[in-house]
């Protein structure tokens, strides 16, 4: 049994429609009108950002800030520590009397640590956030799914929205002027 079917009770031969358009604007305004129709598991793909796009389709706030903040901040705690264990613990070396935990001395490594590691948390933030790399997904069955990346917009609604029933949902793609409407095999 698939997962569509545990999930909505009913067995499902499709993963989706995915509408196709030929400009940003109308698939904006398609977003908007699935969101306000009601339906929820729904995605779009364009060859470029779409401003108000990810807001249209209902996506939630992104926490990758958050994960670059916790980075930058274990980075900076890290090179402090390293150096203060280093030149206090470790290997204490007294040099004209100056004190083992010179602090203005540490901030430069620390500063360059802290930008290393919160470099690093946002490119592999990113890419765990996006599921990347995703070498297969049902879309790339859709023949005319490669110009995604190239001079068209397409908005896919799943299967396992609620409000998914596939002849309702495919004259609902329609009446948004989308050029063609694909069915998307899983």
């Amino acid at each position: 049994m698939s997962l569509v079917a545990k999930q909505t009770g009913r067995f499902a031969t499709s993963y989706g429609l995915l509408a196709e358009f030929e400009s940003s604007e109308p698939l904006l305004q398609a977003a908007y009108k699935t969101w306000e129709e009601g339906y929820r598991a729904i995605d779009a793909f364009s060859p470029m950002p779409v401003e108000g796009l990810a807001e249209a389709i209902g996506a939630p706030p992104t926490r990758l800030p958050l994960v670059v903040l916790l980075g930058g901040l274990a980075g900076a705690g890290g090179g402090y520590f390293l150096q203060y264990y280093l030149n206090v613990v470790d290997y204490p070396i007294n040099v004209g009397g100056r004190p083992l935990h010179s602090w203005p001395a540490f901030i430069i490594i620390t500063f360059e640590l802290a930008i290393l590691a919160a470099a690093l948390s946002a490119v592999l933030g990113m890419f765990a956030m996006n599921g990347l790399p995703r070498p297969y997904h049902p879309v790339f069955n859709v023949p005319d799914f490669a110009r995604a990346s190239r001079d068209r917009f397409f908005l896919l609604i799943e299967s396992r929205d609620a409000r998914f029933d596939p002849e309702r949902t495919r004259r609902f793609l329609e009446s948004l002027n989308a050029s063609r409407v694909h069915d998307v095999e899983p």
